[in-house]
């Protein structure tokens, strides 16, 4: 209506301005005319301009043409040139109303460009969800909702039907009849939007919507795929690993254990008190590192299998490393413990587990060093788990230590170093204790030793709890060597 006041208004308003402006030639007045057109075309399209076109024809035959005064034509040079100036005002409002519908379309399409384009570097750079997707949608449309929809097709007998799989927004629709607008991704899915209706270029822009999500539909079946093809990798490679310790490094000390047994049953043979007893302790020796790879392997699957459900309490240091460190003698194990360690939070039976592997780690592979464990109350620097205050054990030695770009892979099942003798053990003594102490909420590090060898870190958080054993707690930490 705006415009078409203006195509009304604006010819008579010129024509005024003329009156004012000494002139005598038509020309003149049809180039001020031919302007207040084009003004009119660029702010309200073709109709108000052909309107604006039509008025300013009349007023300049009435006002310029001569008989002057009158809408009758004399000359037909005038009047050829009225028709000619109706026809060019005409056809310049539709070549600027074109470029104005152009430029107009152009920046509806930029803006569309932008928002995919943003959407596109979210979902990359941030990650985004689907369900985040789907809420992106419904607020750019301004609708009531979003959904995906998946087709069924897992009823035998029964026609497929459509399952709506995330929804952004409510209500939520009963049936796929209800979803509104819908957008076919491709044979299988489909995007609805409820709650307006949409013109032609938003349709156009939802289509981009619908090939992005199902971009991400398929990333997310990809990522998916790729993480069970990784896990059943993993698996093979567990079982390959299995075989291979059980053919070789499960035979080595039944072998001693049978050899040993056979001897001392063999009635032809007499042995004197010192070789039975050496004998016997051939026995008990395999059958300790018997037991040992049997727990590791038997560990380590309770830990891929997701299924170690620690049973954490309030645990002294002191408490746990006296049990952990029962069954191992060595002159090169120290053990030294402040007095004032206060207690952590952990599973008893897992933490010794943990804190034994690492000094028989230490005690193999450092051969020709002594082992220490220490502690600090508190911990030593940020010792902290989260923002949670956290406590520290450490199994320090002087050995070779190990290259920094194996300390990530010492971790793995099955890993030992290339120097090890065969026959003494799988490589999962590490493996393990990095298991059980993620599963009590701690962490395992390996730190290079000032002066060379390894230092294993064992970061548990302070418990805020009572220990079951309050009259057990620092006076158990004074050094001993073990």
């Amino acid at each position: 209506m705006l415009s078409f006041v203006l195509a009304i208004g604006l010819p008579p308003a010129l024509q005024f301005v003329l009156e004012r402006l000494p002139h005598d030639q038509l020309s003149t007045d049809m180039l001020v005319h031919l302007t207040g057109i084009v003004g009119v075309s660029l702010v309200g399209g073709l109709w108000p301009a052909v309107a604006a076109a039509v008025l300013a024809g009349l007023i300049v035959n009435y006002f310029s043409v001569q008989p002057v005064g009158s809408l009758s034509v004399i000359d037909p040079e005038n009047l050829l040139a009225l028709l000619i100036f109706v026809l060019v005002a005409v056809a310049v409002s539709l070549v600027v109303d074109r470029a104005a519908r152009l430029r107009q379309e152009a920046r509806i399409a930029g803006a569309e460009a932008a928002i995919l384009g943003e959407l596109s570097r979210r979902a990359v750079a941030e990650g985004t969800s689907i369900p985040e997707f789907l809420d992106q949608v419904r607020g750019h449309f301004g609708a009531e909702s979003a959904g995906l929809w998946v087709l069924d097709e897992s009823a035998p007998g029964k026609r497929p039907s459509w399952l709506l799989q995330e929804l952004s927004g409510s209500p939520r629709p009963e049936d796929f009849w209800e979803a509104g607008i819908v957008e076919q991704l491709d044979g299988k899915r489909m995007l609805s939007l409820k709650g307006r209706a949409l013109s032609g270029n938003e349709r156009r822009l939802l289509s981009a919507f619908g090939a992005h999500l199902l971009a991400m539909v398929q990333r997310e079946q990809l990522t998916a795929s790729q993480r069970e093809n990784v896990r059943l990798a993993e698996g093979n490679t567990m079982r390959t690993s299995i075989l291979r310790a059980v053919s070789h490094d499960l035979r080595t000390p039944l072998a001693g254990i049978k050899l040993a047994s056979s001897s001392l049953r063999d009635k032809t043979i007499s042995f004197d008190p010192e070789e039975q007893e050496e004998l016997l302790a051939t026995i008990e020796s395999g059958a300790d590192r018997l037991d040992g790879l049997v727990s590791n392997l038997l560990d380590m699957s309770r830990i891929t299998a997701d299924s170690v459900s620690p049973l954490t309490q309030p645990v002294y240091w002191s408490d746990v490393i006296s049990e952990a460190l029962r069954g191992i003698t060595s002159e090169r194990l120290h053990v030294l413990l402040p007095d004032n360690m206060p207690p952590v939070d952990a599973d008893p039976g897992m933490l010794e587990r943990v804190i034994a592997n690492l000094v028989e780690n230490a005690l193999k592979y450092a051969a020709d060093s002594d082992v220490v464990v220490s502690g600090a109350v508190g911990g030593t620097g940020s010792a902290t788990i989260g923002n949670a205050p956290a406590s520290e054990l450490m199994v320090i030695d002087h050995g070779s230590g190990i290259p920094t770009d194996k300390v990530l892979t010492m971790f793995q099942p099955f890993q030992r170093a290339n120097d090890t003798t065969p026959g003494t053990g799988i490589g999962l003594g590490l493996a393990v204790a990095k298991g059980f102490t993620e599963a009590m909420g701690g962490v395992l590090l390996a730190e290079p030793t000032p002066g060379g060898g390894l230092t294993m870190v064992v970061r548990l958080p302070l418990s805020t709890g009572v220990p079951p054993y309050p009259g057990m707690g620092g006076g158990h930490g004074s050094s001993a060597d073990r």
